[in-house]
């Protein structure tokens, strides 16, 4: 069997148990990012799977967009990133 070369790990265990690998990802050609697609996202980069930089080129974000992703991520869960509910969680005054 041929395994593709990658740099970093091939998969990291989540602190529930479960183990997140590369196939968990979203495809590369990602365009319309839902929550389930953002939280693997940032769950691979929180847990090592892949850094900020190899997530923000493979995916083409930008540093904010990522960050803002992490922190609504850990500040409200998966809910927090749903786009619908962004004014709901929004601590920035507008």
């Amino acid at each position: 069997m041929y395994l593709k070369k990658v740099d970093g790990p091939r998969a990291v265990t989540l602190p529930d148990g479960s183990v997140m690998t590369r196939a968990d990802l979203p495809p590369v050609e990602t365009r319309r990012w839902v929550a389930s697609r953002k939280a693997a996202v940032v769950k691979a980069v929180r847990f090592g799977l892949l850094n900020e930089a190899q997530a923000m080129d493979r995916y083409g974000l930008s540093e904010e967009e990522l960050n803002e992703w992490m922190h609504a991520l850990v500040a409200h869960g998966e809910e927090g990133l749903k786009a619908t509910l962004v004014q709901r969680f929004r601590t920035d005054g507008i």
